[in-house]
């Protein structure tokens, strides 16, 4: 394939924007990424090598950060397409929310403003399940792309609240200001799958400590679970899809699955590598009750509560997506990367 059309893939680093450099170049689209450092450079083409991509005549980086002005007018010229996939990154939670939520809205922000003034046809805003399911408690109502989380849900994160309001601020800016750009968002379900290189995701993260032991006793926390392949694809179908503008997806491989389900099969199917791996189940007051002085048990205190009975029919029937990895082929894809990268 020999796409002319160039495809702005912001925060080339991350997990999710490598797989959809790696999509869109073997698709044959000329691709532009941003990145905050050109020292990474070589790390996303590291990357990318391990995805099998051996030709890079068709990539091009542009240094920009969401926090600055700089370089986002270079970063969208002559972009038919931006996918939006970089979020600011924190190592440890902010004291105060609007460390994290300000350059989460003020980036989206200064993305979409360059993109409309640069003349793109459509953007593509990745932002999360957390922005539509965390403030539906009752698990007989099936969560759609309709329903939003309330960003002040006691408990929300800090994460999720930044997704939320910047998910909000760029429809509020498509439709007051966008013009004839085109919008749509993905919001994926927690990602695993296989990661092109060493550096770990959150949920990655999770895993890891399910299986070296750190985590002693396994709350009963659901989740559903989406491969990160699946998200890339999803996101390149939004793109291309006339059907998609105006349009929010859910992506999720479908169901929900906990934790405690999780340590079974694994232990069950990769017992080589599980002998660490807790079987005590943290009950859900003992969560709660070590939320009130632990921060991180504070979020999977409140994340205790949250509905998953979510779909991804929307998906399906509107962009003919259909996912390759189920949820537990999305979590052994991670374990293998984690083995290869020697995480693990």
């Amino acid at each position: 394939m020999n796409n002319k059309e160039t495809v702005l893939v912001t925060g080339g680093t991350g997990f999710v924007g490598v797989h959809c450099i790696l999509q869109l170049l073997q698709q044959g689209y000329n691709i532009k990424t941003t990145i905050r450092n050109l020292n990474r450079k070589e790390d996303v083409i590291k990357m990318l090598k391990n995805g099998g991509i051996h030709s890079f005549e068709k990539l091009n980086f542009v240094q920009a950060d969401l926090t600055k002005e700089d370089n986002w007018d270079e970063a969208v010229q002559n972009c038919t397409y931006v996918l939006h996939v970089a979020s600011p990154i924190f190592l440890s939670l902010p004291k105060d929310d609007n460390e994290m939520i300000r350059p989460a809205v003020d980036g989206t922000l200064r993305v979409l403003k360059a993109a409309k003034k640069a003349g793109v046809k459509r953007v593509v805003m990745t932002s999360n399940f957390g922005a539509i399911g965390y403030s539906h408690k009752d698990p007989n109502i099936e969560i759609t792309e309709k329903e939003w989380t309330d960003p002040n849900e006691k408990g929300l994160s800090s994460y999720n609240k930044s997704k939320v309001l910047a998910e909000k601020a760029a429809w509020a800016y498509i439709n007051k200001e966008g013009g004839t750009m085109e919008f749509a968002t993905i919001n994926p379900t927690a990602i695993f799958g296989p990661a092109l290189g060493k550096d770990l995701s959150s949920g990655f993260e999770l895993i890891k400590n399910l299986l070296d032991g750190t985590m002693k006793a396994i709350p009963n926390l659901y989740m559903n679970v989406i491969d990160v392949r699946d998200v890339a694809d999803l996101h390149i179908k939004a793109m291309t899809n006339p059907m998609a503008n105006g349009q929010r997806f859910l992506a999720l491989a479908g169901g929900k699955i906990s934790l405690p389900e999780i340590a079974i099969f694994l232990k069950k199917n990769m017992p080589e590598i599980t002998t660490k791996t807790s079987s005590q189940i943290l009950p859900d007051w003992l969560v709660r009750l070590g939320g009130l002085f632990n921060p991180k048990l504070k979020n999977l205190a409140s994340m205790l509560k949250t509905n998953r009975n979510t779909s991804n029919e929307k998906a399906k029937i509107v962009l003919g997506w259909t996912p390759i990895a189920t949820n537990h082929e999305a979590i052994i894809e991670s374990i293998k990367s984690m083995r290869k990268f020697g995480n693990i």
